[in-house]
């Protein structure tokens, strides 16, 4: 495994332009690169990141001198970006596209077309059972993009989060699921929804990351990972640069303590306000992923988003189906539910949070509901709730947590824990 170079901003403030370009120098020396063809992967506008520094920086460090640089939007599941999305998640204008960066080729990763992916390998339901404590035992395919192998080397940039499914994002993560296939994707979708969310997000080493690094492990490519850890006011405070594997061991390190905010006492009422860059519920259920540790039980969690007003293109059909549930509702009727896509099963227990399901009825712990454009009556049938936008005034929830009332601006990226959490919440940190 390749040596990682990090770079740790000192408290308070950010890493320089300057200090960005020196790593990279240290990370990939230009000389290395003359000729040479690269495929460089960044995820979609979902994640806060300076993406287009370290873009525009690589370029000018070894993508002049190359045969080919190119870029592979990580998308997962999510939707395709325009050129012009692009161009804003590189923080370009429409003339550097075409004066400065016309040479490079921008591809959307499309999971759910078989023509543009390759089967690297197989996990064995050996493999499976003992990467994931014996939950499951099964064949999993693994099939990543086939664009990958027309490089000489794949470069990952992307930032580490705390993360529901996976435990923190980035490294491996921007290849499984960011331009893998439908099965490694289902599968440990659902792995994560069945351990659920509480106890996998902010904890190291979950079976899920075992099973991203397995599949990583079989794509047979030179690769590159650039890993940022973005403050909440959107300062680079570290960066860090090797294998996906050593440098996501490193900045989820970092992340652990710049990502998470600790409460002494759970809240009865929360607003977790989704940004912009969350344009459906796919990627706004975020908003309850972050919080849901820190909802009492019995609470209410709102999301909060007046420009939403899709539940999921890619999906939505499948969730106006199931709506949304507790994890145990759909395991205790597996036989009704286990065609439906399991990737979609897990994003229905996660945004619901945790529950029971006995003799036929079910009860979540807490209350979800939206505040968004999608109408009362969708709400009521995918089984959250609702509220109109205009009746949710932010200034009346702001300022009020010792009365059991958080307002988070932001939501989505930071995670919010108990100082001491209860057992189905499980410990927080490496997860060891």
């Amino acid at each position: 495994m390749q040596e990682t170079v990090s770079l740790i901003a000192p408290t308070g403030s950010a890493l320089s332009r300057e200090q960005v370009c020196d790593l990279m120098s240290q990370a990939c020396r230009s000389e290395d690169y003359r000729g040479k063809r690269i495929l460089l992967i960044v995820p979609d506008g979902t994640r806060t990141a300076p993406v287009g520094l370290l873009f525009q920086e690589l370029y000018r460090h070894i993508g002049r001198s190359t045969a080919a640089f190119d870029v592979l939007i990580a998308l997962g599941t999510h939707q395709p970006m325009s050129e012009q999305a692009i161009c804003q998640r590189l923080d370009i204008s429409d003339a550097e596209r075409r004066e400065s960066y016309g040479r490079v080729k921008f591809f959307n990763h499309a999971w759910d077309n078989p023509e543009q992916l390759r089967r690297v390998g197989t996990l064995s339901a050996e493999e499976v059972s003992k990467i994931t404590d014996g939950l499951f035992a099964m064949e999993v395919p693994v099939e990543v993009n086939k664009l990958l192998f027309d490089y000489d080397q794949v470069v990952i940039v992307g930032p580490v989060f705390p993360h529901e499914v996976v435990g923190y994002s980035g490294g491996n993560k921007y290849l499984f699921p960011g331009v893998g296939g439908p099965e490694i994707l289902n599968f440990f979708h659902w792995l994560g929804a069945v351990v659920t969310n509480p106890m996998i997000i902010g904890n190291k080493w979950t079976p899920v990351r075992k099973v991203v690094d397995h599949a990583g492990a079989m794509v047979s490519v030179d690769k590159l990972c650039f890993c940022m850890v973005v403050a909440p006011d959107k300062r680079l405070v570290g960066l860090f640069a090797g294998s996906p594997e050593g440098a996501w061991d490193k900045a989820s390190d970092l992340s652990l303590k710049v990502h998470i905010t600790f409460k002494d006492k759970p809240f009865h009422t929360i607003v977790s306000c989704a940004p912009p860059m969350y344009d459906e519920l796919w990627t706004a259920g975020k908003c309850m992923y972050k919080l849901e540790p820190v909802l009492a039980d019995g609470g209410e969690l709102i999301i909060y988003a007046p420009h939403l007003g899709e539940v999921c293109v890619s999906h939505g059909k499948h969730i106006e189906e199931i709506g949304y549930h507790c994890r145990d509702y759909f395991l205790k009727q597996w036989d009704r539910f286990k065609t439906v896509p399991w990737g979609v099963l897990a994003h229905s227990t996660h945004v619901r949070g945790i529950g029971t399901f006995e003799k036929g009825i079910e009860n979540c712990r807490a209350e979800v509901t939206l505040a968004t454009k999608i109408p009362e009556e969708k709400c009521r049938r995918i089984n959250l709730g609702y509220r109109k936008v205009e009746s949710v005034r932010l200034e009346d929830y702001a300022g009020r947590e010792d009365e059991g009332i958080l307002l988070v601006p932001k939501a989505g990226e930071m995670l919010f824990q108990l100082k001491h959490p209860p057992k189905w919440a499980g410990g927080h940190g490496n997860g060891d």
